[in-house]
């Protein structure tokens, strides 16, 4: 291949494909090229004076490197290894750098497997963090354990870059043991680490990044995306669908430091991946706020590939991989056409791939056998400590409210409505019990099994019938979203793979999920300043401020421990 490489670059051999008449965006000197670009054997040869064997007129029309994603949680999308790349492609993302810590909460080693073994063919490049948080506190019940030794068993793949995102930021600043293990494992094989440390600074930032701590995206204030750049840090700016900063952040980038930016999604939800696109958002958004084109493109290309020594991708140049997408203009963004290797993806690509799914991420649902007095709520005092949920927000208020009881069970409370959270990976029978405000639902419950980071069942309901009947759908189903009004099951989304994603299409999926937002406002009286499924599904995440719920009991995330429901 070498010496057909040097043919075609020396334009002693045709090449295989030659657009002619482009724009090309050259993410190295910073400036765009016009002329004829050249592809062999899937990669660059060069801009010159080529014949193809095929040949294409682009009349004018931006070539672009393929875009990368530089955090995301496959999972988030709610589908498939395969639909999510069937979804990104077109939008021109052409390479990821996955946490599957989503999955692996669940299923430990065997999620990653799946999801390695999911993504192994297919056109999108699927590169893997190793979860470093599984689980990810000690105050719920995860679907596994995973320690340095257990890690160690991936660490060698080759799709494996490195250990994911470091959350428990405090157990690296005091040398936690079950932490430093993992990072003189994944140091023993000169991989990557990334981030986690909202907040951080000064001497703890330095305790943080001595370890070898090299990217963050979870900054929300250019202040603090400075502060990690000077000591070494990428910083990936993240346009998610809970957590949107990159308009917040742009203002921080400058031609000092913008070869040290990024872009991610991290978690981005089906519906906002169908209507406004991926990582070529993240540079529509960052141009409309002033950034030049080249320097957008290249924080989504370039700077991502040196970042996490991808080799050979991320740029237009001789010898890289020919990843590229067309776009009509710099200003708007849209992606025409993508191509990995060379070659269009075209748009039934996906057809000649299969979609199996192992049994072991389908049968992710182990409930002990219950029944609806099992939601009853008995209580000695009528006051009682209740989550007050925020409106855009994942974090909460923990405040006190009367409720009424009938010979010590609950029976109503205004807004205040029963919260569960059912475990689902051991049968443990474990039912957590709380109260939440700020939903507004009346006459059914809410029900899902996507609940961060463990993901065991929560599930609001104004009734112990209802709530029974929502998680006895969701058992059935093997993992989904389920609404329930007055007793009878109105809206559904089966999510079998690991009770996290569909195996269906993300039209599907993106359909379904805003059908099934619709029952909540419409049929439930949900707040409609609420996004109902996307909050509920943080309400079980006990490291969020100021109190959530967990399988083992209503959690004081300030004072770090669990509390009564009564307010003393």
């Amino acid at each position: 291949m070498i010496k057909k490489l040097i043919e075609a670059a020396s334009g002693r051999q045709k090449s295989d494909l030659v657009l002619k008449n482009a724009k090309i965006v050259n993410v190295f000197s910073n400036e765009i090229i016009e002329g004829n670009l050249a592809v062999t054997e899937g990669h660059f040869v060069g801009i010159g004076n080529y014949e193809g064997e095929k040949e294409i007129d682009l009349q004018g029309l931006y070539v672009a490197p393929g875009l990368i994603d530089a955090h995301v949680h496959i999972e988030s999308s709610s589908s498939s290894p395969l639909e999510f790349a069937r979804a990104v492609l077109p939008r021109g993302t052409t390479t990821v750098v996955a946490d599957p810590h989503e999955i692996a909460n669940v299923l430990g080693l065997d999620g990653i497997r799946y999801m390695l073994d999911a993504s192994e063919q297919l056109p999108l490049t699927c590169y893997f963090m190793l979860p470093s948080c599984v689980p990810a506190t000690s105050f719920e019940t995860a679907g596994a354990s995973l320690k340095a030794k257990d890690l160690e068993k991936l660490a060698k793949h080759e799709r494996i870059l490195g250990l994911g995102e470091l959350m428990n930021y405090p157990g690296v600043v005091s040398g936690d043991q079950f932490i430093i293990d993992k990072i003189e494992m994944i140091n023993k094989y000169d991989k990557f680490i990334d981030g986690h440390g909202p907040v951080i600074r000064n001497e703890e930032l330095n305790a943080y990044a001595v370890v070898g701590i090299r990217s963050d995206h979870e900054c929300t204030k250019a202040s603090e995306m400075i502060n990690q750049i000077r000591v070494g840090m990428y910083i990936a700016i993240r346009e998610g669908s809970a957590c949107k900063d990159l308009l917040s952040l742009i203002p921080g980038v400058t031609k000092e430091n913008e070869r040290r930016m990024l872009f991610c999604t991290d978690d981005r939800h089906p519906g906002d991946i169908m209507s406004k696109g991926h990582i070529d958002n993240n540079i529509r958004l960052a141009i409309s706020a002033g950034v030049d084109p080249i320097t957008a493109i290249r924080m989504a290309t370039l700077n991502t590939a040196e970042c996490y020594h991808l080799k050979k991708v991320g740029a237009i140049a001789p010898g890289y991989k020919a990843d590229f997408v067309i776009v009509d203009n710099l200003d708007d963004f849209n992606v025409l056409k993508t191509y990995v290797s060379g070659k269009r993806v075209e748009e039934d690509w996906y057809k000649d791939y299969s979609n199996p799914l192992p049994m072991k991420v389908t049968t992710s649902i182990k409930i002990k056998s219950f029944t609806e007095s099992d939601f009853d709520i008995h209580l000695k005092s009528d006051l009682v400590n209740v989550i007050e949920v925020i409106p855009d927000s994942i974090v909460t208020r923990k405040v006190v409210e009367k409720v009424n009881l009938k010979d010590g069970k609950f029976v109503s409370g205004a807004d205040v409505l029963p919260f569960y959270v059912v475990e689902r990976h051991f049968a443990t029978g474990n039912i957590g019990k709380g109260f939440i405000k700020g939903f507004g639902l009346k006459g059914g419950a809410i029900a899902s099994s996507i609940s961060h980071d463990s993901h065991n069942i929560s599930c609001i309901s104004d009734s112990a019938k209802d709530a029974f009947i929502a998680v006895k759908e969701i058992e059935t189903m093997g993992g989904g979203v389920v609404i329930v009004k007055d007793g009878s099951v109105i809206g559904k989304l089966p999510l079998p793979i690991a009770g996290l994603m569909s195996d269906g299409k993300m039209e599907d999926v993106s359909s379904e999920f805003r059908r099934l937002y619709h029952l909540t406002y419409d049929e439930l009286g949900v707040s409609s300043n609420l996004k109902s499924l996307m909050t509920l599904s943080f309400m079980a995440l006990p490291v969020i401020p100021e109190i959530k719920l967990t399988d083992k009991g209503l959690f004081d995330v300030l004072e770090f421990k669990h509390i009564d429901i009564e307010a003393t």
